[in-house]
């Protein structure tokens, strides 16, 4: 039989089996990656095509906003914005009602009723605060889009949401404000509570994965030396292809970055204390 064309799809590629992937067996593997700004647009368009859209609708804003987001995640943005929009009796579909969409696809249902302590909502305005700022004033973090405390599905207890620039490489002064920035939220609590919450747990996890990433695996720690020990064929092994001597050094290195990053969150928001204080009061 000739002219038979076989095309196969998956999003696990790596479990395949490596007979199916030897050359011979499909002429041509076609990776598709999530779609860049102009993709986004794109999809958008398709997915709007539709929907009545109001006149200040901009889908390159959209497109802006939702960095790491796939087509099928778009296709959900447009719809929950329509529905939202139909929720609330409009003639058409508007960039508020998009916004929305976007928080929700990100963050889960705003949960309004949830009971949430006073003196609990002002740690979590104070420490959001604190992020908000950080990310205004750190000259390589990303742009700050908004903030809220208002409890959502997934996304616990209030967030910031930024607007990542799409980047393929970062140099150390960017990874350190990144972690700067994360550090905010608890350098806040520490500044006006003088205690520090569980609040800041996702945060750390956050900061642990860059800090070693940048010893181990970027050569970004002049003590450990232009060396990557980041294997990706071996995901979750217990072999380490270094010394005893070598895992002390990484830990302390990695403790210097994070406790460095930490002292420079402390003095800038003591620094612009005032502004992390208003912007709390206005979340709250």
């Amino acid at each position: 039989q000739t002219g038979l064309i076989i095309i196969a799809a998956t999003n696990r590629p790596d479990t395949l089996d490596p007979a199916l992937l030897r050359p011979g067996r499909f002429d041509r593997q076609i990776v598709v990656a999530l779609p860049d700004i102009i993709g986004r647009e794109g999809i958008l368009k398709v997915h709007s095509q539709n929907i009545p859209l109001g006149p200040e609708v901009d889908l390159k804003k959209i497109a802006q906003q939702t960095v790491y987001f796939s087509g099928a995640d778009l296709a959900n943005v447009c719809n929950e914005a329509a529905l939202i929009a139909a929720r609330k009796g409009k003639q058409s579909v508007e960039m508020i009602d998009f916004q929305d969409a976007i928080d929700r696809v990100i963050g889960g249902l705003e949960k309004k009723n949830k009971i949430i302590a006073p003196h609990e909502k002002s740690i979590i305005a104070y420490h959001e605060a604190g992020h908000a700022v950080c990310g205004w004033f750190l000259e390589h973090a990303y742009p700050l889009l908004k903030v809220t405390i208002v409890p959502r599905g997934t996304a616990a207890l209030g967030y910031a949401q930024y607007t990542p620039t799409e980047q393929y490489l970062y140099n150390t002064d960017q990874l350190m404000d990144q972690i700067c920035m994360t550090l905010g939220g608890r350098a806040a609590e520490e500044i006006f509570f003088d205690k520090i919450s569980t609040g800041a747990a996702n945060d750390l996890q956050q900061i642990t994965k860059i800090a070693y990433s940048m010893v181990t695996a970027y050569g970004m720690s002049s003590k450990v030396g232009n060396v990557s020990f980041y294997d990706p064929t071996q995901e979750s092994t217990f072999t380490k292809p270094f010394s005893e001597e070598t895992g002390k050094i990484i830990d302390e290195e990695v403790r210097k970055i994070i406790d460095e990053a930490y002292q420079r969150t402390l003095n800038l928001l003591k620094e612009k204390k005032n502004e992390v204080a208003i912007l709390a009061k206005e979340l709250l």
